[in-house]
This record gives structure tokens, sequence and C-alpha cells, in this order.
């Protein structure tokens, strides 16, 4: 099994994503992270869907994602044919702040996106595995909360959607 990224642009119409998230749930496949947003075509939004399964199941969902008639194109990708990151917010109380605390911040070259009298609010961008290790380091300051973006993706190969409109 491979981690996968697939990317699906489609017409932004009500219950899309529904219709698309079916398909993996009749197929047994779990969705590790899932983001969408428009894409830099007017009036076609895209799709960001982080799944891990084989290569016969990828291209067998991929195909059935294209066969939704509001879904101009599917492609999937390795890890290694996509540029990606994730973000992630992690809140600690302020009186947790102190140099053990400074020099995690620093290790990772995480932000303080937010200061509240009763907490901070860091961000810091990465892989997922880079976030998580991150969200370990930071449970021993009492981290309160921690929320994590899904995958935002662009594919290295030079493929246009313009070419599929």
């Amino acid at each position: 099994m491979k981690r996968y990224t697939i990317s699906v642009f489609t017409e932004n119409f009500i219950g899309i994503l529904n219709r698309i998230t079916i398909i993996f749930t009749r197929r047994g496949i779990n969705i590790d992270a899932l983001t969408a947003s428009e894409s830099r075509q007017d009036g076609i939004h895209k799709i960001t869907i982080e799944v891990t399964t084989t290569e016969e199941k990828i291209v067998h969902l991929t195909k059935q994602i294209e066969k939704i008639i509001d879904v101009v194109k599917a492609f999937y990708y390795l890890d290694e044919e996509v540029v990606y990151q994730e973000i992630a917010l992690y809140k600690i109380p302020t009186r947790c702040l102190d140099a053990g605390l400074e020099s995690v911040i620093r290790q990772f070259n995480a932000h303080i996106i937010a200061a509240e009298p009763e907490f901070v609010v860091l961000e810091f961008t990465g892989h997922k595995e880079e976030t998580q290790q991150l969200l370990e380091l930071l449970k021993a300051y009492e981290i309160l909360e921690f929320a994590r973006s899904g995958r935002v993706a662009v594919a290295k190969p030079m493929e246009t959607i313009n070419a599929y409109l």
C-alpha cells in the first residue's frame, strides 16, 4: 500500500463532495485528508484527497470519480509526484511560555500568530509527519487545542486542466 494524492477538478455544485466521498465509502477506502478550494480556472474547484491504498484500487477509484457528471477530471499521484504541505495550529497556555518552548518553536521555524492573555497560537507548515512531531513535543507544554489542515498539493507533471474543459 502506498500514499496517493488525488486531485479532482469539479464544477461547484451542491452535493459534489458527498458524491465523491461515497465512492470511497463503498470501496472501504479511508480518506486520510481532504481539502477543497477554488482553482485558478473560474468556475472550477479543486478537491485534494490523500489516501493510502494499492495502485489497482487508486486507478479504479479515479475512474469512478470521473464518472460523476460534475467532475471535469481527476488525477492521482504518488508523494514524489506532488509538492505538498499542511498547516497546523497549536494553542498553548501563555503560562507555559519559557526558554524550552521558545527553543522548540525556533527548531521547527514555527510562528506565534496570536497572543492572548490566556494562550498563544503557534502556526507550523510542513508535512504531516513534521506537524505530528511538533505536536508530540508540545504535549509537554499542556497543549489546549490542535488543528491540522488536509494536504494542499500541486502536481509536478505539467498537466493543465484547460485541456479537459
